[in-house]
């Protein structure tokens, strides 16, 4: 008989990006929140840096967060008399889970200390960090003391009903937060510790550098990399974490391939980061969002390229951060310059490429009328004036051609807005729909499937952006009725990645890490 899982009393989750929009691992937080309160565990703390905080940050008020001094009142004073400088509250997304914000900044008088203490109980090496090193460890270090600081007040008196202590979880979100867990699992045993590396620094670091990943990935050694790209404390002090975490995790296979070679661990748990769909809307709300969405596009394109588009053009959308390589845009546009060229697909084809860059203003190119919008859609961006799901909407396929994306939020997305979406393989997002598809002989056979996976390698460009180029024209020539079944598809699809059905590897992974936390505590008794 399988044994019931261990579950959680307390959950405690440390990122820098918490209550800061910063990235990827934001949306993986601030959209389960919810679903784990509900399902898992409802005491669920999110620690973060506290930027308001800091002199040097323009940010005077952080509309993320709510602060609220009653909260744990008692507890705050007495963690203000130890020097901690430290804020409750609640984080503005759905749930309103509890955040602690951290104000980081006064540790940094014991950096040496810390560093000196993390070498010889760790083995961390610090010697070689530089530009975001320091301030990541010190949020880090602050952050577990502020957890060491609340399991001593509020915690360590109470009892679960059978007698025992309550089970406590502390999950630490990549190299960023990685010190202090190493801390605060020396400083109190019984506490779980999980690790979460959402991609690994030596990883991006080579694909960023255009080296070829994958087709020499197991000749890759991470120590040795980590020296060749100046990488060496980031390295060091993920690697440590993944080894000494109760239960060491990352986000997708395609990943925990990185994490077996690069740091030499693969994980005890995979992750799958699930999505929240309550805000796309339903029925007529959507037909009537969606009409909203192209008529403006089609506006903003007809005023930037001073010509009118036809209500049918097929409208093309992507998005992410501004990593030219690594996202797939350069695959993107030789996609679309091959599709221009031909000129025989039978519908005006608008692209646009909404990435957040310093740039002044769109910029508009090629035969195919590409639109590259480098700024920030959150509904006060000059140009659309509404936000990022607002538009995505309105596109007709998404396109997300990554090299390197241990997950893939934004097909995820787009998705779950109804729109049929290429992504690649080397996708964790892309790898997990082909694992979807050979598990059901109904999706292999359906040929109306909302989602193109194209097959990426580091050798590979010019066939996979014929693969685009050649699905854009099938898409644009195919009757209504095709795409509203590849519509419907693309729906359904992302209903299995909604965060009710992933929350499941959650469970696994704080059972296997509280399981470890316990045989720890009974050998040493």
């Amino acid at each position: 008989m399988k044994a019931e899982k261990k579950t959680p009393d307390y959950v405690f989750e440390a990122s820098w990006e918490v209550c800061n929009k910063v990235g990827g691992i934001y949306t993986v937080l601030s959209t389960h929140a919810k679903t784990l309160q509900e399902t898992i565990c409802q005491n669920l703390f999110f620690i973060g840096p506290d930027f308001e905080k800091i002199p040097s940050n323009p940010l005077t008020q952080n509309p993320l967060f709510t602060e609220d001094r009653s909260l744990y009142a008692d507890w705050l004073k007495a963690a203000a008399g130890e020097g901690l400088r430290v804020r409750a509250g609640r984080w503005n997304i759905p749930g309103q889970p509890v955040a602690l914000l951290v104000d980081f900044t006064p540790f940094y008088a014991q950096k040496n200390d810390i560093y000196a203490q993390a070498w010889e109980l760790f083995g961390v090496d610090s010697l070689h960090g530089y530009g975001d090193y320091d301030e990541a460890n010190m949020f880090s270090y602050a952050a577990a003391k502020v957890v060491e600081s609340f399991y001593g007040y509020v915690i360590a008196g109470c009892k679960r009903p059978d007698g025992s202590s309550p089970r406590v979880v502390y999950q630490a979100h990549e190299w960023m937060t990685a010190l202090g867990m190493m801390f605060l699992k020396h400083w109190l045993p019984s506490i779980a510790t999980v690790f979460t590396t959402h991609a690994t620094s030596i990883g991006r670091s080579i694909a960023g550098n255009n080296k070829p990943l994958y087709d020499y990935l197991p000749g890759y050694f991470g120590d040795q990399m980590a020296q060749e790209l100046n990488m060496e404390s980031k390295h060091s002090v993920e690697k440590q974490a993944a080894h000494r975490a109760d239960c060491f995790t990352t986000v997708s296979e395609i990943t925990n391939r990185e994490c077996t070679q690069l740091l030499e661990k693969p994980a005890d748990v995979v992750l799958m980061n699930g999505f929240e769909d309550d805000f796309v809307p339903k029925g007529t709300a959507f037909t009537a969002r969606r009409r909203q969405a192209r008529r403006c596009m089609l506006d903003k394109a007809s005023r930037l390229l001073g010509k009118t588009f036809a209500d049918d053009a097929l409208i093309i959308g992507t998005g992410g951060r501004f990593e030219f390589r690594n996202k797939g845009f350069d695959l993107l546009l030789e996609s679309l310059r091959r599709l221009g060229e031909r000129g025989a697909v039978g519908r005006e084809v608008i692209a646009f490429i909404n990435v957040p860059h310093w740039h002044a203003w769109p910029e508009v190119m090629d035969k195919v009328n590409i639109i590259f919008v480098p700024c920030y859609l959150d509904g006060k961006d000059g140009l659309f004036n509404l936000n990022y799901y607002d538009l995505l909407i309105g596109n007709d396929i998404g396109i997300y051609p990554s090299y390197y994306e241990p997950w893939g939020y934004t097909p995820l997305e787009s998705i779950a807005f109804h729109v049929p979406t290429i992504t690649t393989d080397l996708a964790g997002f892309g790898l997990w729909v082909q694992s979807e598809r050979e598990a059901s002989p109904k999706l292999m056979a359906d040929e109306d499937f909302g989602v193109e996976v194209v097959h990426r390698t580091d050798s590979n460009f010019d066939e996979a952006a014929e693969q685009i180029a050649r699905y854009i024209s099938t898409f644009a020539t195919s009757s209504p009725e095709r795409i509203k079944n590849m519509r419907a598809s693309a729906a359904a699809l992302s209903k299995k990645a909604l965060w009710s059905v992933f929350a499941t590897y959650y469970r696994d992974a704080y059972d296997f890490a509280l399981r470890a936390a316990e045989k720890r505590i009974m050998e040493k008794s």
